[in-house]
């Protein structure tokens, strides 16, 4: 009895991004959407290929930037006005110019770790396997190739129409993708 082995997708090498981005433009345009794109450098033309267009990351930032401030106002009221009142020369308990190098110091403290937690958890990170490095081309992808992959997950996928559509491409190699 012959074991089949599940496929995660179909994996097209292209050797320059002229290439590489119009294979996109294809996949795109044949109605592919579970796919994604490997490069050995930045392509900005694949990110606009992709549809790649915002992130959620500024929204998060921003939001974890303004619970540091509320966090780092609540903590200065609460020592200057409750937990240790000190009344010196008169001055109100509840002095907020004094409050500001606090404030700054939380806003920017709470923004500067949400972004680093933000970007690991909207980019899937850490993530220590991945299926796409099964194949064994795919080592080149930090040198000098560029990939395709389109996912097993799409509901247009079909192994043997989706091998015979990147082979369309005319890519150096089509790969299957074990999980």
């Amino acid at each position: 009895m012959q074991s089949v082995v599940p496929v995660h997708g179909v994996m097209a090498e292209f050797d320059n991004p002229s290439e590489f981005v119009a294979a996109i433009h294809a996949v795109k345009e044949a109605g592919y959407e579970g796919f994604d794109a490997y490069s050995p450098m930045p392509v900005e033309e694949a990110a606009e290929a992709m549809g790649l267009h915002g992130s959620r990351l500024p929204l998060i930032v921003l939001c974890g930037g303004i619970t540091g401030f509320c966090f780092g106002y609540a903590l200065a009221y609460w020592t200057g006005v409750i937990n240790y009142p000190l009344n010196i020369g008169g001055r109100p308990l509840h002095s907020w110019p004094a409050y500001i190098p606090v404030l700054f110091e939380c806003t920017v403290l709470f923004a500067a770790l949400t972004a680093v937690f933000g970007m690991l958890g909207l980019n899937g990170l850490p993530q220590h396997y991945h299926p796409v490095f099964n194949v064994e081309r795919f080592a080149l992808a930090s040198k000098n190739r560029f990939f395709v992959c389109i996912e097993a997950t799409d509901p247009k996928f079909e192994l043997e129409d989706t091998k015979r559509f990147l082979q369309s491409l005319t890519p150096v190699a089509v790969s299957e993708v074990e999980s």
